[in-house]
């Protein structure tokens, strides 16, 4: 079994035998979509939920990360469209990132982000890495994107920011001048939670704009409009394409230095 999160662009899979389970985890129950993209069993999440109920500032991925650990998933991949950073970033573009800016290591509601929230647990501790996304993971989203017909770019800094707003353009020039590529709202707690949790994991970008001040007009809405609505098409089949290679065993990023 794979672990999939969809946002933006993308609510549902296409996946046969559906089912629904609610798996009970310390940071309340969470609702998994079970089934099968081709020959490959997935357990989905939706962060957002049905008619994007939840807006980034309403988010706690905490249990669905808890979740897949429960499951015993293979790998998870996270999709999340981004405004491009860097020039560089092609519009309707896809990236897998390999590094992360998230210097606030902050849940939505302010509290630090972490699985670790009790003390005393047994499995307590400090996740230490180099890189933070699983190497493997990523590589089984590279070689699954050409198959399905998808440009995609290897590596770049995944910037978070908070929502639900979007950023000035002085904000966007500090992010710039530390190396980010592409910004979202969601994508950075889970990869620490992923992280924590020893679950292989990697991130897939959609670029559907450009940042404020990236370039020197807006992305006009119309074409921001197009771009999303490509997104969901285009995470699907880079995600049917890479199933197979995501269900074998993988390294995660790092380890848990555990003190329990």
């Amino acid at each position: 079994m794979i672990g999939i999160v969809t946002g933006t662009g993308l609510y549902d899979l296409p996946l046969e035998d559906v089912g629904q389970r609610l798996v009970p985890t310390p940071f309340g129950a969470c609702e998994i979509t079970v089934g099968v993209l081709g020959e490959t069993e997935v357990a989905h999440y939706s962060r957002h939920g049905a008619g994007h109920s939840r807006l980034s500032n309403h988010l706690d991925p905490r249990s669905a990360f808890a979740a897949f650990r429960a499951l015993d998933v293979n790998a998870v991949v996270s999709t999340t469209v981004t405004g491009a950073v860097d020039r560089g970033l092609g519009l309707g573009s896809l990236v897998v990132f390999d590094d992360l800016y998230f210097p606030s290591n902050r849940l939505a509601d302010g509290s630090l982000c972490t699985l670790f929230s009790d003390e005393g647990t047994a499995d307590r501790g400090h996740w230490i890495f180099e890189r933070p996304y699983s190497e493997s993971v990523r590589s089984a989203l590279l070689l699954g994107a050409p198959e399905a017909h998808e440009m995609i770019t290897d590596g770049g800094v995944y910037g978070h920011v908070d929502g639900p707003r979007l950023n000035s353009v002085p904000e966007i020039a500090a992010m710039a001048a530390a190396g980010v590529a592409a910004i979202s709202q969601t994508c950075a707690p889970e990869t620490v939670l992923a992280g924590e949790a020893e679950l292989p994991f990697a991130v897939l970008g959609f670029v559907t704009d450009y940042a404020n001040g990236v370039v020197d007009e807006p992305t006009p809405p119309e074409l921001l409009g197009r771009m999303l609505a490509e997104s969901g098409p285009a995470f699907a089949a880079v995600l049917a394409a890479s199933a197979p290679a995501l269900d074998a065993e993988h390294g995660a990023a790092g380890f848990v230095y555990r003190l329990g």
